[in-house]
Formats: structure tokens, C-alpha cells, sequence
């Protein structure tokens, strides 16, 4: 993974008024996971988890439209887990932000500093006083004569509508990520990034969206999304079994439901997973990591996300990918507080992947 995952710092004001720490928040589509880490001995110690949901319309087009009870429910997951940290690490999604790769001439990077704003001009198909920008060096190239930066830019209106919810929280937005690279963050803090040849796939089911990372010897090279996710499921179930809304995710989750005894969830899943994996492999396929025994295809996937753990969605994958796939372990290389349990995140751990990454972020990191 290219270090850009632990640098990107999208110009954030930070309040140093107190020193209180920092806590990680993934507001998704469905829901807020929170993660709040320490360092200890060199190592990342998880002290706090929790998770409440949002109403279905809060997030809508990759903003938060209804602010009240984004607010309140991060209030509620702040004082319901005890955190005193007031300082709030959180991410953009990938699919609202503009990535853009260029060449430049190998300059110090006082001159890089300067240049880089002229050359987004070029390449950023918005006006850069509407957006936040940052980039980040990936590669010297040519002999040395040419650096190889990714630009990054999200539209301020976006970024603006994730921290004012964090602000009238009583908190303070530090850092925001994007959460692509808060999954590489995870990967690269898990797992050994420089074992093999081959490519890595992150695949992380949302609740309307399907994020796919493909590392390259712990390299970002390709990043996308879906249109697919756990909402899919439970539609499917509903129509196709003619039962509510309520009824039908209530079924997806419990694999229990009043008046059809016998039902395996599993089966009545399987053509919505069968569909997320046909998309999944062309989408991987079209890009041409595809797996192969010898150089540099695809050699494996961790799959994490709130559908992650559906009843064969993990070993149908593995079936259409053709390699090992893994529900990943976000909290692998953490160390756990007291008041985590231990048991219980085992389960829970692939829904707090993004909110893994984020939490090992801290200002000053670029």
C-alpha cells in the first residue's frame, strides 16, 4: 500500500484547546461505527467500539442531507461507550472524491508545494476554490527524473456536510480521510504487505455500495465502486418473498422469520450474492488482476462490510474469484482493552474495517 492512506490530511482546522485524544467516526449510509484506539508500547490498543444506525435517508448522493439525527446519534455512541476524546477522525466516500494520477519533473518538494495547485488546474475537472485538495508522492520514476503523484480532491460542500454534523456534536473534526484508504490502512496494519508477488483485493460491502481496492506489493492500483450492497439483499427478500421491509432485514440478520419455517437463508440469498460476485469478477477481470498460478494476478481477497457475513456470500466469491477469500480481521494487530469483547468481535470485526483504519490516523502524518 502506498503511503498516501496514512498521509492524505484534507486541510482540516484542529483545536488543540484540549488534549483529549482522538476517536474515530465511520459514518456510513446505514449506519456510524465508532473506533477509539491508544498507542501502547508501540502498538495500537482498541479501547472503545460501538454502533448505532441511521435513518434511511440521512445520507443521500454521499452527503449527510438530514443533520439532526446524524448528530444525535453520534452523541449517543460518544456518551453511551464512555469516550472523552473530543477530537474526531472520519472519512469522504471514495466514489465522491476526484483521483487523478501525474507526472512531474523531480523537484524538491518546497517546489512541489507550489507547482502542485498549477497542475491540478489541468487535471481536476472542478474549480479548486471549491474543493479540498491534496496529493501525495507515489513513485520516482525515469531515473529519478520524474515523480509520479496522485492528486486528490473532494468538493468542499461534501466534506463541509460530514464535519458540521462532528462540530454540532460538541466535537472537533481533526482529520478526513477517504475511505479507500482508511481499508488499505487496515490491510497494511494487519497483514504482511511484502510477502509474494500478485494482487490483493479489499472488497467491503456497504449498505448500497461494493468498495474494490486492488493492492499491487502493498501498492494501491485500482479503486471503485458498486452500486450493490446489503440494502440489495433485503429488497430481494422482500419482493421475492412478499413480506416487509422490517420482516425482510430481520431475516437477513437472524435467518428467522414468523410463519415460513424451513426457509434457509442461505438459498434465498444465494441469486443476489450470485449477482454481487458476476459484478465483482468483471469488474476485477476488465481491470485484468485475474487469477492465474504463476506472476502477478490476483491472489487472494478479505472481504469486510456490513453484508460480510452473510450465509454463503464468502464462499460463493471465493468460487467465482477462484482464490482464497478471507473475512477480514480488522483488529488483527490490535491489542484489546478491558471492555472490548473478545468473543463478540470476531463477528463484528469486518464491519469495523473502515473504522480501523481511521482510527491509527493522526494529524501531522503528511
Amino acid at each position: 500500500m502506498f503511503e498516501f492512506l496514512k498521509k492524505i490530511n484534507l486541510s482540516l482546522p484542529l483545536s488543540f484547546a484540549r488534549q483529549d485524544g482522538f476517536v474515530a467516526l465511520d459514518i456510513g449510509s446505514s449506519s456510524i461505527k465508532l473506533v477509539e484506539t491508544v498507542i501502547q508500547k508501540s502498538a495500537y490498543r482498541v479501547v472503545h467500539l460501538g454502533v448505532l444506525p441511521l435513518p434511511e435517508k440521512a445520507i443521500q448522493n454521499n452527503l449527510v442531507v438530514d443533520q439532526a439525527p446524524v448528530v444525535e446519534t453520534i452523541r449517543r455512541l460518544i456518551q453511551e461507550n464512555g469516550v472523552k476524546s473530543n477530537k474526531v477522525i472520519s472519512a469522504v466516500p471514495g466514489r465522491a472524491v476526484i483521483m487523478k494520477k501525474i507526472q512531474m519533473p523531480m523537484q524538491e518538494e518546497s517546489e512541489l508545494e507550489a507547482n502542485i495547485e498549477f497542475e491540478a488546474n489541468s487535471v481536476i475537472p472542478e474549480n479548486l476554490e471549491n474543493v479540498n485538495l491534496d496529493y501525495q508522492i507515489l513513485n520516482v520514476i525515469e531515473g529519478g527524473k520524474k515523480l509520479e503523484v496522485l492528486l486528490v480532491a473532494v468538493k468542499k460542500e461534501i466534506v463541509n456536510s460530514y464535519t458540521d454534523v462532528i462540530q454540532k456534536a460538541a466535537l472537533t473534526p481533526a482529520i478526513m480521510d477517504v475511505d479507500y484508504f482508511a481499508l488499505e490502512n487496515m490491510y497494511e496494519t494487519n497483514y504482511d504487505t511484502k510477502v509474494g508477488n500478485g494482487v490483493i483485493g479489499l472488497i467491503h460491502v456497504g449498505a448500497r455500495y461494493t468498495s474494490i481496492t486492488l493492492l499491487h506489493k502493498g501498492i494501491s492500483i485500482f479503486t471503485g465502486d458498486l452500486p450493490m450492497g446489503g440494502e440489495d439483499f433485503t429488497d430481494n427478500l422482500k419482493r421475492e418473498l412478499n413480506i416487509s421491509a422490517e420482516e425482510a432485514e430481520r431475516f437477513k440478520l437472524t435467518g428467522v422469520l414468523d410463519g415460513h419455517k424451513g426457509l434457509d437463508l442461505e438459498t434465498t440469498l444465494r441469486p443476489t450474492a450470485e449477482n454481487l460476485s458476476q459484478e465483482i469478477r468483471r469488474t476485477v477481470s476488465l481491470y485484468g488482476a485475474v487469477p492465474f498460478e504463476e506472476g502477478e494476478g490476483l491472489k487472494s481477497i478479505y472481504l469486510s462490510g456490513g453484508s460480510a457475513r452473510l450465509p454463503g456470500l464468502r464462499e460463493l466469491l471465493q468460487e467465482r474469484m477462484g482464490v482464497p477469500v478471507e473475512l477480514a480481521e480488522s483488529f488483527r494487530g490490535f491489542s484489546l482493552g478491558r471492555r472490548i469483547d473478545q468473543a463478540n468481535l470476531v463477528d463484528l470485526a469486518p464491519l469495523f474495517a473502515v473504522g480501523a483504519g481511521l482510527s491509527i490516523r493522526r494529524p501531522g502524518d503528511k
